[in-house]
């Protein structure tokens, strides 16, 4: 061990940091809780399924939505080790925290089902780790099941990694079977983090939480140097300086240590509550002899859908800002700004990277910090150029130009599906019926074959997934990544009610698609909003024209009831003049449309109930 003041570090050269990568369901939470019981952190009492998964939402829906790291001790031929494993999402909406994960690491292990093979999310974090040199360890999980093929699946990593099929281990995470097996291999196959231990310290934060008693908590990787409670740190980015209360390390719950030397992973606390002090990317350094040039950071992420969030009441806008903050902090890629509706009152314009992002931060922000939010339909970032040669950028349909327009780009993405060769011929037909164009096939095994499209990402944001999963039986798996843009025909579909547009319910279509969503959103509406004392139009419009329309009917009043016999014509004046008091209402009369038509005609079907499973 090596020792600073009277500090003991753990040697670079006996540290592992690797993470897991896989698709969702193939036992990388599963895997992980056997490395926790095998190596001795957690204890038979204390065990439960998905341990590393905090969030109820995560145990709930069965996904992994955060990294999570933990410090496992390993021994290989009589020498101690200190592993750090860093389970990551396995969903192509959080590949910005897997591309965390992956910087703070040396190795990856690929897991992949015996019974499935291998998913297009999981081929796109391969390539995200072949992309950072990781050494890739190829383990096929699950071969005690059934239907597992291990042999087939084994053949199919080989071809894409360029190894040897006895090369790709052979697990159970369920029963534990050669994980054992697995850890002495990490240790073997996995390279020592590499870092000057005299140098200035340098650490890159990969991660922070909130802790309402304790402040900001924020998760580091060591790179050179070292990191020890009671001295004085300085943020680079910002500036900032802090004194330092407690560092730690995560075995699996927080525990303080001495310090973090060269490659470990810990945590450090400052007591700070500003959430915007401690940046996901950042590198942290002594405020005294610090170093000077800072660690590269991450790529910022770019929202790919972007959407409102509105308070169902008013006044809790202030708290809804407060949780954006705090929710930030945890989840680096959600940006957000205020905007306004004439519907919705205040609120926000957030910025995701994917649905299941928006769903998953929706449901976080009513769980964890007490809201009632609406969200308006999800969209993405359109390039206006205007007839006068001045260039707009449009997040959000109110903000569409009114006046002439030259050109509209919209964002397009490169979309990777793995399917059965069985259902080549309705996934082409679904791709082609969403404006895609096919950029190539190619056939892993005789069985499944690499489908690319180049596609519009308008197209797919919404219910592209349920409709590629009910075509192929659900044997299909996607992923996308951004890929420019191109010149479209889109145009902005206003939703009407007696004349007047209702911002909330306007969206951004291709010009062939308008009338679909104009009958659709007309006829939701005349399910959703209760009759009115007088006859309420719903319309459809693009820029002057109606493309289609709903009418409300009135409630009427029986004016007649009071007349049983007598003259027509007393009938008569009774009927015009309610007629008269109608029209009056009408012209004066408000439309009113209760909280829940607008959730109920904003909700997006494609839900992430219905996530890529």
């Amino acid at each position: 061990m090596t020792t600073y003041a009277d500090r003991t570090f753990t040697p670079p050269e006996r540290i592992r940091n690797f993470c897991i990568i896989a698709h969702i369901d193939h036992g990388k939470s599963t895997l992980a809780d056997r490395m926790l019981q095998i190596t001795g952190v957690v204890d038979e009492r204390a065990m439960r399924a998905q341990y590393l998964d905090r969030m109820d939402i995560e145990r709930e829906r069965g996904i992994t939505i955060k990294a999570q790291n933990v410090r496992l001790p390993w021994t290989v031929d009589g020498t101690d080790h200190v592993l750090h494993l860093i389970d990551t999402p396995g969903h192509v909406d959080f590949t910005y925290e897997v591309s965390r994960a992956l910087e703070a690491c040396e190795g990856a292990i690929l897991l992949v089902d015996a019974a499935q093979g291998i998913e297009a999310q999981t081929l796109a974090n391969l390539y995200l780790a072949l992309d950072k040199d990781l050494t890739i360890i190829p383990v096929l999980n699950k071969i005690d099941l059934p239907a597992a093929d291990p042999d087939r699946y084994a053949a199919e990593i080989a071809h894409i990694i360029g190894c040897d099929p006895g090369d790709v281990l052979r697990v159970s995470a369920k029963t534990g079977l050669g994980v054992e097996a697995l850890l002495d291999e990490v240790v073997k196959q996995v390279p020592a983090p590499e870092g000057d231990a005299d140098a200035p310290a340098r650490a890159m934060i990969f991660d922070s939480v909130y802790d309402t008693y304790r402040g900001v908590v924020t998760y580091i990787r060591v790179v050179d140097g070292r990191i020890v409670p009671r001295e004085r740190i300085k943020m680079m980015s910002t500036g900032a300086t802090h004194e330092l209360l407690e560092v730690g390390i995560v075995s699996p719950e927080p525990k303080p240590s001495q310090g973090l030397g060269v490659g470990e992973v810990g945590y450090l606390i400052t007591g700070v509550k500003d959430v915007r002090q401690s940046k996901v990317g950042d590198t942290v350094t002594s405020q005294r002899h610090g170093a000077t040039e800072p660690l590269t950071g991450y790529r910022e992420p770019r929202p790919m859908v972007y959407s409102g969030l509105y308070p169902v009441d008013g006044s809790q806008y202030p708290d809804l800002r407060e949780a954006l903050d705090k929710l930030q902090l945890n989840d680096a890629a959600l940006t957000y700004e205020p905007e306004t509706s004439a519907a919705l009152g205040f609120g926000f314009r957030c910025g995701f990277l994917g649905l299941l992002h928006l769903e998953i931060t929706r449901d976080r922000l009513e769980r964890e910090y007490d809201l009632d939010l609406i969200s308006t339909a999800p969209n993405v970032v359109y390039r206006v150029l205007k007839d006068d040669g001045t260039e707009m950028t449009v997040t959000n349909p109110s903000d569409w130009p009114t006046g002439k327009v030259a050109e509209i780009h919209e964002p397009i993405v490169k979309v990777t599906i793995l399917a059965p060769s069985e259902f080549i011929g309705a996934i082409m037909e679904l791709c082609q019926s969403r404006r895609g164009q096919l950029g190539g096939m190619d056939y892993l095994s005789e069985t499944r074959v690499e489908l690319r499209y180049t596609m519009p990402l308008a197209e797919i944001i919404f219910d592209f997934f349920d409709a590629l999963k009910s075509r192929t039986r659900g044997y299909a798996s996607l992923d996308y990544e951004e890929a420019g843009e191109q010149q479209s025909d889109l145009v902005k579909v206003d939703i009407l009610l007696q004349g007047e547009p209702v911002d909330a319910f306007s969206a951004i279509v291709h010009k062939d698609a308008a009338y679909a969503y104009g009958t659709t959103m007309a006829a939701k509406l005349r399910e959703l909003i209760p009759r009115q004392q007088f006859e309420v139009p719903i319309q459809a419009a693009v820029g002057s024209r109606i493309i289609a329309r709903e009418t409300i009917r009135a409630i009427r009043k029986d004016v007649l009831a009071k007349c049983y016999g007598g003259d027509i014509s007393r009938k008569r004046k009774l009927l015009e003049k309610q007629k008269e008091g109608k029209k009056r209402m009408k012209t004066i009369g408000r439309v009113d449309v209760p909280q829940e038509a607008f959730v109920a005609a904003l909700s997006t079907d494609s839900s992430a109930d219905k996530a890529k499973k």
